[in-house]
């Protein structure tokens, strides 16, 4: 099946802002929020970084991860209070993204 274009743009800005994010969960910054934050939002990173390996395959489950990904980790940010000007724009990217993927998801793949 043809990944369209949009999808494959929404992949390669979603392997770069993982690739850019993921050194941000070793941070002292995120240490200091709590114990297990790091943990948690490494898990988060893992998650976008598996769900956009299944969007670029044309999977259906990755768009459902994609969205649980969206959605657990905006609730983990305002959990932690991270509500700036970059992080609202980060969820507005991902909310429109998601819409996108919605209606591209009967045209992907089912199996695994």
């Amino acid at each position: 099946m043809k990944r369209p274009l949009i999808i494959t743009i929404i992949c390669i800005i979603g392997f770069v802002t993982v690739t850019l994010t993921f050194p941000a969960v070793f941070s002292p910054s995120v240490k200091k929020i709590g114990d297990f934050v790091p943990a948690l939002y490494g898990f988060l990173v893992a998650g976008g970084f598996i769900s956009y390996i299944g969007l670029w395959h044309m999977k259906q489950w990755g768009v459902l991860l994609f969205l649980v990904v969206f959605f657990t980790k905006t609730l983990f940010l305002v959990f932690i209070n991270d509500t700036g000007p970059g992080t609202i724009a980060g969820i507005i990217v991902s909310f429109v993204f998601g819409v996108i993927l919605v209606k591209n998801y009967p045209k992907m793949d089912l199996n695994l």
